[in-house]
Order: structure tokens, then C-alpha cells, then sequence
């Protein structure tokens, strides 16, 4: 890795680990192999957001070329979020693109994360079918986002009833991620669910 890389990664490294948001156990970074272009990152969900009380991890790639370039991270937690893919946990923040400056961090790019996860932005969607139900449907959007943060990022919301839909599907032999997906893309519904996994 450059030298100038690896050596503004070190000095961000302890700018977070000294922060007042790790102390608030906000955000979170860590090394992977003591290996300064792969990183561990989390965030928690944020307060009155259907992601509080999760834990959300996040892959950070460093190039070469950082600062003057932005890292590539991307969600290893599953999320439902109109910016982040439900599939690939890709996300769409101008940061990450063209919008980057070389005067931003680490730090920074947890802290727009967060504030991504707090304040979508429907209109410049990264999940088309997420950004959908988020405009048409706000209620469905937030009990399925709530339901995401509690099976995959362990949050505090458990839906009985989201539960037996998915179990009414694993029962006939579909993956339970799967059962998810497809509930969370029809509303719930679990007929039209059922019609798109079988069709």
C-alpha cells in the first residue's frame, strides 16, 4: 500500500478509536489481518429510526490512492434501506462517488452512513423496490425495515406475524432468507409472495 495511505489510514484509526462516538458505542473500527486497506467498520442504528438497537457491519476497502479517492464499502449486515442493497449491501451515497474530498475520513464515512440510515433518500435509490414501499407504503417500509434490523443486525423488535409467513413458506421448502425477500418485496402479502417464488 502507498505510504501516504497507510500512514493517514494509521492517524484515522486512532481518530476514531479516541472519538466520542466510540465512547457512545456508535461506531466502531477495526483492522482486518492488522492490514490498513482492509477494515472492519459498524454502526449502531440510530435513535427513533426501525434500525435502533442494531448492529450494522460494514466492509471497508482502502485504495492505493486514499485520501484523494474514496473507500469502497459496502453493508455485510442485510438491510432494508432505499439507498443500501438488500442484495449486495451496496450503497448509494455521494461521498462514496464523486462527492468525496481528500479532507474527509474514516470517522466521516461512518458518521454519512449513519445519518444515510437516519434520512433516506428515496429519490436516488440504490434498491428500487425498497425506495418504492418507503414512498407508497411508509408504514410497511418501517415494520419491514424494523424486522430486517431484528433478524439480521439482532434489534430489538421480534413480528409474530412477519415470523409466521416466513415459517408458512420455509414449510414448503423455501430458504428463510428467501421467504423474507419476497414478503418484504409484496407488502407482507403472502399469496402474491408465494406466486413469485413458485411462478
Amino acid at each position: 500500500m502507498a505510504n501516504i495511505a497507510a500512514q493517514r489510514i494509521k492517524r484515522e484509526f486512532k481518530e476514531v478509536i479516541k472519538s466520542e462516538e466510540v465512547a457512545k458505542c456508535a461506531i466502531k473500527l477495526e483492522l482486518i489481518d492488522d492490514n490498513y486497506t482492509e477494515l472492519k467498520g459498524e454502526i449502531a442504528g440510530p435513535p427513533d429510526t426501525p434500525y435502533e438497537g442494531g448492529n450494522f457491519v460494514l466492509e471497508i476497502k482502502v485504495p492505493e490512492t486514499y485520501p484523494f479517492n474514496p473507500p469502497k464499502v459496502k453493508f455485510l449486515t442485510k438491510i432494508w434501506h432505499p439507498n443500501i442493497s438488500s442484495v449486495t449491501g451496496a450503497i448509494c451515497l455521494d461521498i462514496l462517488k464523486d462527492q468525496w474530498a481528500a479532507a474527509m475520513t474514516l470517522r466521516t464515512v461512518l458518521l454519512s452512513l449513519q445519518a444515510l440510515m437516519a434520512a433516506a433518500e428515496p429519490d436516488d435509490p440504490q434498491d428500487a423496490v425498497v425506495a418504492k414501499q418507503y414512498k407508497e407504503n411508509p408504514e410497511m417500509f418501517t415494520l419491514t425495515a424494523r424486522h430486517w434490523t431484528n433478524v439480521y443486525a439482532g434489534g430489538p423488535s421480534k413480528n409474530p406475524d412477519f415470523d409466521s409467513k416466513i415459517q408458512r413458506l420455509t414449510d414448503m421448502g423455501v430458504m428463510s432468507h428467501d421467504a423474507r425477500v419476497a414478503l418484504s418485496t409484496y407488502n407482507w402479502e403472502l399469496e402474491r409472495a408465494t406466486e413469485a417464488i413458485f411462478t
